[in-house]
């Protein structure tokens, strides 16, 4: 079974309307991806922004041959939020995406996907949530590749996904550290987490680079990148891999990723070219590897990497 699919996962970060509207609109256009998750999934208070522009990115993005799915919340914490989950499950002709266990039992059965914020972390999971309706499950990226191949290998009957690029989303809260760092309340943040589209970074008391803030979500400071593994991968049986949107030209890193997969160019090569392209945040594979997320474990030719 070979690796064939790229999926483009929802925007984490707080981007205006007419951003994430020109965002998805290029990658209709020119990313070689094969699937795009929409929708807000780690603040409701940001919906208003990008509901606007909603129709007509799912339009061009299917002219443009993109399957379209549907993103639930991450954290659901008010009946305004659960009003929104039953909305978006009773209203939608697409596909959800799963990324609270609340809302497994609002789908009642209805096929519809996993992501990588709920905590698959072994075979027997996979089958029970494959029971309940998945069909597709974008494992945890925090999960070390030991665990996807033996869940893989254990022939769930289901699409496994892996989270192949982005900064990892680590927590949710129901509290904005965010919107504390800059003086304001969750209730009156005045969005202010807009101000960083690629997050917030936090350091140590040292001054390093150690997490980043992206409102009430907790991320890596890292960004995981596994485009040295993906033959391992590949010869798992995972048959998708997941980037996600980050603050640079996410057309160019599809397009690496793309052309690593189909053999086009050596996984070292696109590496350097992914480097190039999101120059500032350091890559890690830790996680895949079982040691900190953090981590890069350097393969032949790849130790220039541990930035």
């Amino acid at each position: 079974m070979t690796m064939t699919e790229l999926t483009m996962g929802p925007i984490y970060y707080l981007w205006d309307g007419p951003k994430w509207r020109d965002f998805y609109l290029r990658i209709a256009d020119e990313a070689p991806v094969d699937r795009v998750v929409l929708g807000e999934t780690v603040c409701s208070k940001r919906q208003h922004f990008i509901e606007p522009h909603l129709v007509e990115v799912v339009e061009r993005l299917e002219r443009a041959g993109k399957t379209v799915v549907f993103s639930s919340l991450a954290l659901v914490t008010l009946e305004r939020e659960s009003r929104i989950i039953r909305d978006l499950i009773d209203n939608s002709d697409h596909q959800i995406e799963v990324n609270d266990l609340s809302a497994i039992g609002l789908i009642k059965g209805r096929r519809h996907l996993i992501g990588p914020l709920v905590n698959v972390y072994n075979s027997a999971t996979a089958r029970l949530l494959a029971q309940r309706g998945a069909e597709r499950i974008c494992l945890p990226p925090e999960l070390p590749f030991t665990s996807v191949s033996q869940i893989a290998a254990d022939g769930t009957p289901v699409t496994l996904e892996v989270f192949g690029f982005g900064r990892i989303p680590l927590a949710i809260s129901a509290r904005c550290a965010h919107a504390r760092s800059k003086g304001k309340t969750k209730d009156n943040c005045q969005f202010v987490c807009g101000e960083e589209p690629d997050g917030l970074s936090l350091k140590t008391l040292e001054r390093q680079s150690f997490l980043v803030l992206n409102g009430v979500q907790t991320m890596s400071h890292t960004c995981q990148a596994l485009l040295l593994e993906l033959e391992e991968i590949r010869n798992a049986g995972i048959r998708s891999l997941r980037l996600s949107p980050q603050d640079c030209d996410m057309v160019g890193i599809a397009k690496i990723f793309r052309e690593a997969l189909d053999g086009l160019i050596d996984p070292q090569s696109a590496l350097h070219q992914l480097g190039a392209i999101y120059p500032m945040v350091p890559f890690s594979n830790g996680f895949h590897h079982a040691k900190e997320g953090a981590a890069w474990i350097a393969r032949a030719k790849s130790a220039a990497f541990a930035r």
